[in-house]
């Protein structure tokens, strides 16, 4: 029977980055997921550089366009935009992105195998054992970082207790919208209960999004149609339509089960307000490959309540204050003070909102005063 130090299944952005991680640290790593590499996943695609800054390797040869500036607009009436001081968001696909990572993880050491099956999980007292393909492999901890419909994490009872959240995008080619959206990121916001609509130019095209609670799922499409419209995109142009999930954990999502955890979608780490999980993938990434080279896999999961917990928590309070009272915290977003927290954020430069001093603070509890509220 192989045994590896750690096996990790899934080898999205979550799992690759620790897989990677893990054997840049001298670990023998076994990374696996069912899809055979490069494979295309439905996503905005877009870094922040927050996320960027958790990343073990630098996202250079995936990037496609450099965001700098983001339009704002509720309902699609008022609309306001504001520029970063710096590169806010760098744009790639997950199809480029992930294959890279897995690369990068194989460069660094780590076995990887794609496109084979990972059944009878099982976790014993020092080891976890696995059939990769029928055949047993054992090791002494294991990632589950296959996402929210994983059957490893469900094997293993971790994760659930998710809300879920829905999206639907398309890709429209420059052709079709011009060079109008360059460096521009557009988010339509007051439209979709729990969401938004959204504009990420690429390096050919343009994706093109909506989102929202789950019980939006029905009207997606007439929303996205709606969104096209409004941007000068033709919908019947929009190509790779396609719809997927986004699971936001609670407070009774299990992150940690013996000796193994769950990261990144996998574990519902995605912000509620935003949807993006690129930042807490990586994050994740870190924190549970840092639990298990200290032989302390349990303290992943208080790690990640104290590190990415407060980040969560006003994501969902600015998710409840633009569903319940969307005019007025528009108003207090379009504050130029408000959208200089908003760059901070970005930008990793404060982890929260809750970390904002002075006048930005101010703006930050007003928002916050509307969330308590709703």
């Amino acid at each position: 029977m192989e045994r590896f130090d750690a096996i990790v299944v899934g080898a999205g952005p979550a799992g690759s980055t620790t897989a990677y991680r893990l054997a840049r640290a001298g670990s023998n790593v076994l990374l696996l997921d069912r899809a055979r590499f490069p494979r295309d996943k439905p996503c905005g695609g877009g870094l922040t550089i927050r996320a960027v800054r958790q990343m073990p390797v630098p996202p250079d040869p995936v990037v496609e366009h450099v965001v700098d500036r983001m339009g704002f607009r509720l309902d699609y009436r008022s609309r306001f935009e504001r520029g970063g001081r710096e590169p806010l968001i760098l744009m790639t696909q997950r199809r480029r992105l992930d294959h890279y990572l897995v690369e990068q993880a194989a460069a660094a050491g780590a076995t990887v195998r794609d496109g084979v099956k990972v059944a009878d999980v099982t976790v014993g007292e020092r080891a976890v054992r696995v059939a990769v393909d029928g055949a047993p492999v054992e090791a002494a901890a294991l990632v589950a970082a296959d996402g929210a419909n994983g059957t490893t994490r469900r094997a293993l009872d971790l994760g659930g207790e998710y809300v879920l959240g829905v999206a639907l995008e398309g890709n429209a080619a420059r052709g079709v919208v011009g060079d109008r959206y360059d460096g521009l990121a557009e988010f339509e916001l007051g439209t979709i209960p729990g969401g938004y609509g959204w504009i990420f130019p690429k390096g050919d095209h343009v994706n093109v999004g909506v989102g929202g609670n789950e019980s939006e799922g029905p009207a997606l499409r007439a929303a996205l149609r709606r969104m096209c419209e409004a941007y000068g995109v033709d919908p019947d142009a929009a190509t790779e339509t396609r719809g997927y999930r986004l699971p936001m954990r609670t407070a009774a999502t299990t992150l940690v089960r013996g000796n193994a955890a769950v990261i990144g979608d996998a574990a519902g780490l995605v912000d509620p307000f935003s949807g993006d999980g690129m930042y807490e993938a990586f994050y994740s990434a870190m924190l549970v490959a840092d639990a298990i080279l200290a032989g302390d896999l349990a303290s992943y999961a208080p790690a990640v309540e104290r590190r990415i917990g407060p980040l969560t928590s006003a994501g969902w309070g600015a998710k409840r204050a633009f569903e319940r009272f969307p005019r007025t915290t528009f108003a207090l977003a379009r504050l130029p003070v408000t959208f200089n927290v908003v760059e901070k954020l970005l930008r990793g430069e404060i982890g929260h909102p809750g970390a904002a001093r002075g006048l930005e603070k101010g703006a930050i509890r007003l928002i916050e005063a509307v969330s308590r509220v709703a």
